[in-house]
């Protein structure tokens, strides 16, 4: 790789400033001859004048101003040979001179002569020279990034990411599971590449759409799709890059960014998370923040004040659309609110369509059964599960995914990674009662899901683990399902108690107990299924930090909140009543399947339905899917 000259001197102005703080420090060059006439040895000045009236001492040099001398001196103590000696004289001894001249002695005086003043002289100014000449070089490489001079604290700048053409790679046809918001984008894109078509019949350009969904849903790449199919300038940030520790650069941020998508007129400008800078204002228990609220009303002047955004649509993606501010949400700024929810059977079919492309899947695996077993899944988790598979694929050495890899990564998203399995034990038998408890509870009773099957392999936090298949529909659910998921949670308890007693009753139903009390306080104070009557007594979920739900702590009288305990106590109680009868009914049953699970450690919901099949009828589910 060859570098520029820029770029070589950049990198050894480091390198250049500590070479030569070393070489001033250490290597400094010095005139004084006193450093190259230094004897080894030294005597002290009453020996020196001992050695002069011995008349050993045969030449002096004088260093330092008089105050060191370098003397040669010979004589019996020192083997009759010549040697330098080092003696430091006194500050003032004029008799000293008289009496090496009366002895007629070699007598030399040097000056000192020495040049650190101009070397401190030549450092002092070298520093500051390298550092402005750096500066000066770092000032015009910000000039050329930024378009013109004075722009090298350019904060204000726009940290968009520009392409007059974005070859994303990602088109419609690469987005599926989401039809009713490709619909809409593709009108979107129609109008900005052919416009005559709508504005012969009066309609105007959309000002702004506002994608909204969970995450994962697939919010991100339908933007990259809309860049990939329309022939348009494409703008594209992250709300959080608006925002600064400077006042006042989040809201010139803005003004940069609009008034760059006006000169490329028409186009497209994608914001991601667009509630990092369109929260609602002067809410919140620690108030409005003035930097973040000053971008805010900069954006909506841009998107539709005095003078208007005319051919910039402007796209926006948010999964906390509740918190987003009202202005930012009336029609003329985002006319259109596009929702982006968890795909549908159909939906996460068409998905996996998209991402078994590149993935040598085994012939006998259907992907229906695969949708039908992943409700809940949005698309992330879907490409996720997918790869998850083929890793694991690879890890086994097989040359095709098979149905054993997608069960088993399906297995690790939902409840994560396979520990070790459980020993022989006390314990082993008490955890397979649990679950098989839970399993024939929900398989006895008609309105609850049906098991996919029953594991002792340990997975996170749980020791075993009982997997029903929901429902499609989960966002309408009837009062008997209600209770069915409840007695289906308590199964678990209700088998440990039959079977060991009060005594052995264990922790591990302390996650079920906490769903099945939740339920059952939905049931009383927001779906109105109880004595109390159709009253929503809680909301869903309040937040402070909004100025929401900052009053009394609750919303009832101290006498409806003793009828709620009640009712929730009765519920609960009942169930479990009923619970435990059927335990205790189907016990043979239990035994026997606690034995086969121990020795299998994974019975399927198939098989698990035909033994139990052997003894007393099972309901009819709505839809059982069987992936093993």
């Amino acid at each position: 790789m060859k570098l520029s000259w820029k770029t070589l001197l950049l990198l050894s102005l480091p390198i250049i400033v500590i070479g030569f703080f070393l070489w001033q420090g250490f290597l400094a060059p010095t005139t004084n001859e006193l450093n190259t006439n230094i004897a080894r040895s030294r005597m002290t000045y009453g020996r020196f004048l001992e050695y002069l009236d011995m008349g050993w001492i045969k030449k002096v040099d004088l260093y330092d101003n008089g105050h060191t001398a370098i003397v040669e001196a010979v004589g019996p103590e020192l083997g009759n040979r010549i040697q330098k000696i080092r003696v430091e004289l006194p500050a003032t001894v004029p008799e000293l001179i008289v009496k090496l001249k009366k002895a007629n002695i070699d007598l030399d005086a040097h000056p000192t002569k020495n040049t650190s003043a101009i070397w401190n002289l030549i450092g002092n100014l070298l520093f500051p020279i390298l550092l402005i000449l750096g500066l000066a070089f770092l000032f015009r490489r910000s000039n050329s990034s930024s378009g013109g001079p004075g722009q090298a604290m350019s904060f204000s700048k726009s940290k968009a990411l520009f392409q007059m053409e974005a070859k994303t790679g990602i088109v419609f046809n690469d987005v599926a599971g989401i039809d009713e918001a490709k619909e809409e984008f593709e009108e979107v894109v129609t109008f900005l590449k052919k416009p005559e078509r709508f504005t012969a019949v009066g309609a105007k350009i959309p000002k702004g759409v506002l994608l909204i969904g969970p995450p994962g849903t697939g919010k991100t790449l339908l933007a990259k799709a809309i860049a990939g199919e329309a022939n348009v300038p494409f703008f594209s940030i992250s709300g959080s890059e608006f925002v600064e520790m400077f006042v006042g650069v989040g809201a010139s941020r803005v003004r940069d960014l609009f008034k760059k998508a006006k000169e490329n007129a028409p186009c497209i400008v994608f914001i991601d998370e667009i509630d990092a800078v369109g929260r609602q204002r002067g809410t919140g228990i620690g108030g409005g923040n003035d930097e973040r609220e000053q971008t805010l009303n900069q954006l909506l002047t841009e998107m539709d004040g005095f003078e208007g955004n005319t051919g910039v649509i402007v796209i926006a993606a948010t999964n906390r659309a509740d918190i987003l501010d009202s202005a930012l949400l009336r029609p003329g700024r985002f006319d259109r609110q596009v929702s982006v929810e968890i795909p549908d059977f159909k939906g996460r079919l068409d998905i996996l369509k998209v991402h078994a492309k590149n993935k040598k899947m085994d012939t006998g695996i259907s992907l229906s059964i695969i949708a039908r077993r992943t409700p809940g899944f949005s698309g992330a988790d879907l490409a996720n599960l997918l790869n998850e598979a083929a890793i694991l694929t690879a890890r086994r050495r097989k040359k095709y995914i098979t149905l054993n890899e997608i069960d088993a990564s399906i297995d690790r998203i939902v409840a994560g990674m396979e520990g070790t399995a459980l020993t022989d034990s006390k314990s082993k038998r008490l955890i397979a009662y649990h679950e098989i408890g839970h399993a024939i509870v929900g398989t006895l009773l008609k309105d609850h899901d049906p098991v996919q099957k029953v594991t002792l392999i340990p997975r996170g936090q749980a020791k075993g683990l009982t997997w029903f298949t929901p429902g499609e529909d989960q966002n309408l659910i009837s009062r008997s399902q209600i209770l069915s998921r409840i007695m289906g949670a308590l199964g678990g308890r209700a088998a440990e108690e039959v079977v060991f007693g009060d005594t052995e009753v264990t922790t591990g139903a302390s996650n079920d107990l906490q769903q099945v009390t939740s339920m059952a306080r939905q049931m009383v104070t927001r779906f109105g299924m109880s004595n109390i009557g159709p009253l929503c007594l809680e909301n869903e979920e309040s937040n402070p930090f909004l100025g929401r739900s900052m009053g009394s702590a609750s919303e009832y009288s101290d006498e409806i909140a003793i009828k709620i305990d009640k009712q929730i106590y009765q519920i609960v109680e009942k169930c479990y009543q009923e619970t435990v009868k059927i335990i205790q009914d189907n016990r043979i049953i239990i035994d026997r399947l606690v034995d086969l699970l121990i020795e299998r450690e994974t019975i399927d919901g198939k098989e698990f339905k035909e033994i139990i099949n052997e003894y007393t009828p099972v309901p009819e589910k709505e839809k059982e899917v069987y992936i093993i």
